[in-house]
This record gives structure tokens, C-alpha cells and sequence, in this order.
């Protein structure tokens, strides 16, 4: 049984291994492609071919799902653990929030961050929210572009509106008015303070490293000198003693 799971959790390993970076290259077209639908509004072929890349990439996810799922070892327990993968891949309302498999993009980055875990951090923080305000932009656009009463008709007001919510700011002076819209705005908001909460962990445990380092250096250097008074007086007790032998030595 031990063989079996270890043998299902090698295959799962591996197949993630091979297609992280073809899948990888899958988002970045559906990006591209998503990001030309909604601020070009392409028509006649440029629309068949844009809506092609969207639907093949689409598909290569569902089937990454799939495959994913028939390879874990506890079916039940991974498909309880990967519901918003499931959401993303199948509802239909939450079809711009599938540019999130993007993220995928970002472990790249672990290479330029080093294998400091913080550095780790700092990198997906920084780009996770970059792309998550490139994202909900596009998103927020598609869904408030058009309806009369929607403050956000351009992608200058859906950035604006993005970097105010994701900061937890917001003005107010551009809200969503679509279902749609405050769906995303309830995920940009949620991903803000969890940014907020990475960036200020990250921050505490410099600080404390720091107190930490300077504390072990004052400690090592007063061992030092310790150490060193030490080896003196045990240098002078020898001079003593020698003196003192001497001293015998030479008395009538």
C-alpha cells in the first residue's frame, strides 16, 4: 500500500515538474490574449483566433486539473484542498479570475531570489501583486465597460481603482457596480491585506534576525575576551610559579 502512494505521489511530482513551465507559457498567451480582448475588442478573425488561444488555454488547465487529480493518492482529500482550482476551471462566472494561474510564473522566480526565505518572499510579493492589479484591471474592465452607470470605462480607471483597493485604500470615487465587479473587488481586497500581512511578517522577522545576529556578535566577542584574559592570568600564574622555583632554587 506504502509502494502504491509513493509510487502516485512520484508520478504527481513529476507530472507537475514537466508541465510547470508549459504551462507556464499556456498563461502567458492567455494573458496576452485575454488583455488584447478586453482593451482592443478585436473583431472578424482577430476575434476567432484570440477567442482559439483563450479556449485552448483553457483547456490545457482543465486537463492539468484532471490529470492532477487522478495522480494524488488521496483523491477525496485533494479535491477537498483544491476547490478554488476546480471554481476557476469550471464556473463560469469566475472566468477572469483564471488568469490567477499565472502564478505559476513566479516560482521561476525562485532562482533569482536565492534560497534565502525571505528573499523568496519579498520576490512573491512584489510580483504576485503586480500581477494581481494587471489582472483584477482587465477583469474589472471586462465586467463595468458599457453599463450606463459604471464610474470604470477605461483601463486608466481600472488600474487607479485596482492600486486603491489592493492598498486598502480606496477613495471611493470609482466603485464596481456589476455583480462581477465586487466579486472581484472582495478577492483584490482579501489578496491586499494578505499582502500587507506578508510584507509586514517579512519585515518582524528581519528585524528580529537582526536583534538576533548583533546579540550573538556582542556574545561571541565578550567570549572572546574571556578567553583571552583567561589564557593571560594562566600565563602569569606559570610566570609565578617559575619565579618562585627559581627563587628556591637559588636561596642559601
Amino acid at each position: 500500500m506504502r509502494s502504491v502512494t509513493t509510487l502516485h505521489s512520484t508520478r504527481q511530482e513529476l507530472w507537475e515538474r514537466r508541465t510547470e513551465w508549459p504551462l507556464a507559457g499556456t498563461a502567458v498567451l492567455f494573458l496576452a490574449a485575454y488583455a488584447v480582448d478586453v482593451l482592443a475588442q478585436p473583431g472578424g478573425a482577430a476575434a476567432v483566433a484570440i477567442h482559439a488561444v483563450v479556449t485552448v488555454s483553457w483547456g490545457a488547465f482543465l486537463v492539468d486539473y484532471v490529470v492532477r487529480l487522478s495522480l494524488a493518492d488521496n483523491r477525496g482529500r485533494w479535491f477537498f484542498r483544491h476547490l478554488f482550482d476546480l471554481a476557476i476551471v469550471v464556473l463560469p462566472m469566475l472566468r477572469p479570475l483564471r488568469l490567477l494561474r499565472l502564478v505559476t510564473l513566479i516560482a521561476v522566480l525562485q532562482r533569482v531570489a536565492g534560497n534565502a526565505i525571505r528573499g523568496r518572499v519579498v520576490m512573491y510579493t512584489v510580483c504576485g501583486a503586480i500581477l494581481l492589479v494587471f489582472v483584477a484591471s482587465l477583469a474589472v474592465l471586462e465586467a463595468e465597460r458599457g453599463l450606463p452607470e459604471a464610474d470604470i470605462q477605461s483601463f486608466g480607471q481600472a488600474v487607479w481603482w485596482s492600486v486603491t483597493t489592493i492598498t486598502t485604500v480606496g477613495y471611493g470615487d470609482l466603485t464596481p457596480v456589476s455583480t462581477t465587479g465586487r466579486v472581484i473587488a472582495v478577492f483584490l481586497m482579501i489578496g491586499g491585506i494578505s499582502l500587507v500581512g506578508s510584507i509586514t511578517a517579512t519585515l518582524a522577522s528581519w528585524i528580529v534576525q537582526r536583534v538576533s545576529d548583533d546579540d550573538t556578535e556582542g556574545r561571541a566577542v565578550t567570549t572572546a575576551h574571556i578567553d583571552r584574559l583567561l589564557g593571560e592570568i594562566n600565563d602569569l600564574r606559570e610566570d609565578v610559579r617559575r619565579l618562585r622555583a627559581e627563587a628556591r632554587d637559588t636561596a642559601p
